[in-house]
């Protein structure tokens, strides 16, 4: 056989070998994916089995175990409060409630939870009220986590840019003016939503809050020992 068809038929056999290569890893990497994932359904059912069955101390081991597996979830964090709640263990059912609340913010059942095991604590200290919009700010920031901000952000800004073009390049007014108010408004969504996604991010990274563990804790007014 000439030498140049040799060369061709090893190209050929490389290309081949190669591209069987492609196949197996990503064959692999599917059936990676495919056993992690069956085998974290099949955690959480268990736990659910546990939790139905009234043995909230197994369902709490499982969904610890699965956080330190599978990583953070609003769905783990909320279930493993609800277990807790049910050991009457009011401190790290509100710890796992508020971490879930961080993940999901949207969601009504965790805020519920929430204020529902609160409401159970020991000493509960009553927030100061606030004025009806910063209610108001909060209810809406409240409604997407940071990374859901952040996408209504960058969609707001690219129909921005759009607008912006129907507005110079336009050569009908009526869509000029279409272009401008409709530009000034996903201008507005775009700094909301940065602020929003901003602010959410700050909440999940700086804690300005803590739980006590405690049963009971003295409060003084000053870190010396003559405080009172």
């Amino acid at each position: 056989m000439p030498l140049a068809k040799w060369k061709i038929q090893l190209k050929s056999n490389a290309m081949k070998m190669n591209i069987n290569m492609k196949k197996i890893v990503f064959f692999l990497l599917v059936q990676f994916v495919a056993i992690g994932a069956f085998a974290q359904e099949a955690a959480i059912k268990e736990a659910e089995v546990a939790y139905t069955k009234e043995d909230y101390g197994k369902a709490i081991e499982l969904y610890e175990g699965l956080l330190k597996t599978h990583g953070e979830s609003a769905e783990i964090y909320y279930n493993l409060g609800n277990a807790y709640y049910k050991e009457n263990k009011i401190a790290p059912a509100i710890l796992n409630y508020e971490r879930a609340l961080l993940l999901d913010p949207g969601d009504g059942d965790i805020r519920f939870n929430l204020q529902l095991a609160r409401q159970k604590s020991v000493d509960k200290i009553e927030p100061v009220g606030d004025f009806f919009l910063h209610r108001w700010f909060d209810k809406v920031q409240n409604m997407g986590a940071a990374d859901s901000w952040a996408q209504t952000g960058i969609v707001c800004f690219i129909l921005f840019i759009g607008c912006l073009i129907l507005f110079f390049f336009s050569k009908w007014i009526h869509l000029k003016k279409i272009g401008f108010y409709l530009g000034l408004v996903f201008l507005v969504l775009v700094i909301f939503a940065n602020i929003f996604a901003g602010n959410q991010k700050d909440e999940l990274v700086n804690r300005k809050s803590a739980i006590v563990f405690a049963p009971t804790v003295t409060v003084k007014s000053s870190p010396d020992a003559s405080g009172t």
